[in-house]
């Protein structure tokens, strides 16, 4: 007879690597891929007055799953061994040797697999928009060996489902989604240039770069820049929905801002415990905005 609690645990064990390699585990990183997908999808409803279909939504959420577990596994492939010399990223699966490169690559290309086939829901703007994706996220972990700016690839890289919502709406691409995902470049440079300040000391040492290192002591004044960026374009698109009530938008739009401003008046660049706290937060801001999207869609 089968002992069910033995296998359970043994499955559990075995696919312990894999969920840890993917940060399945960790899905703050999937949260802020997605929300400027469902943003993006509930302000195209809004403006072409079609409803929200809750089978894209669910596929956004999916796919943001996925393909963050993607990226996240050709991220630490390609790091392994700077990786295991930094304290935060030593116990790392590839790092610490929990699990061979030929796994890692299997269990990568099953992921892209599974995100291909989620693409190939949509219409045929938003699959080849999704197809020429995987530009930046394959070259988006070696910008930290060869410029101080690799926030600004990962914003372009982790962004790229603001463009994919809108078409997957409209079939078309707007201004209004190209504001959008400019805004949401800026804020992921914002948010991940105080995630990097958790390591710089070890990047420093190692030879990487980051907008933390190079930003240094001016990190608020720049991280306060990048986040205005992103706050005029969501009030932006905002002030152009009509079908929000004024005095709800302006409250909302208060409460991002107040948010934003909140994270720099807390943050201390040197303390990571702090810089992860404040990192973490942003999802609280994802949630916000989808929220004053969705009651115009």
């Amino acid at each position: 007879m089968i002992n069910l609690t033995k296998l359970f645990y043994d499955i559990r064990i075995k696919s312990k690597p894999f969920y840890e390699l993917a940060r399945y585990d960790k899905p703050i990183g999937f949260l802020l891929l997605m929300w400027p997908c469902l943003w993006s999808y509930a302000v195209a409803s809004s403006f072409i007055d079609k409803p929200l279909d809750l089978f894209y939504v669910i596929l956004f959420i999916i796919g943001s799953i996925v393909m963050r577990g993607a990226g996240c596994t050709w991220n630490d492939y390609l790091d392994k061994h700077y990786d295991a010399k930094v304290e935060r990223t030593k116990n790392r699966p590839l790092a610490a040797n929990k699990i061979s490169e030929n796994k890692a690559l299997i269990f990568l290309f099953i992921q892209l697999v599974i995100g291909f086939l989620i693409l190939i829901q949509f219409n045929k703007l938003t699959i080849l928009i999704g197809i020429f994706s995987i530009i930046p996220i394959t070259i988006y972990p070696l910008m930290k060996r060869i410029t101080w700016w690799p926030q600004l690839f990962l914003g372009i890289t982790f962004n790229w489902g603001a463009l994919l919502g809108w078409t997957a709406m409209t079939n078309n691409i707007s201004i209004y989604s190209i504001v959008l995902y400019i805004g949401c470049v800026f804020w992921t440079i914002g948010y991940d240039t105080i995630y990097a300040h958790q390591d710089k000391i070890d990047d420093d040492f190692l030879g990487l770069k980051s907008s933390a290192i190079f930003l240094d002591e001016n990190s608020k004044i720049a991280i306060s820049i990048f986040y205005l960026v992103f706050f005029i374009s969501i009030s932006f698109l905002s002030l152009t929905l009509e079908s929000i009530n004024d005095w709800l938008n302006y409250i909302i739009l208060t409460l991002v801002g107040i948010h934003l401003v909140r994270q720099i008046y807390l943050l201390d660049i040197n303390d990571p415990s702090i810089c992860h706290s404040i990192f973490k937060s942003n999802n609280s801001i994802g949630f916000i905005v989808f929220f004053l999207f969705f009651i115009a869609a």
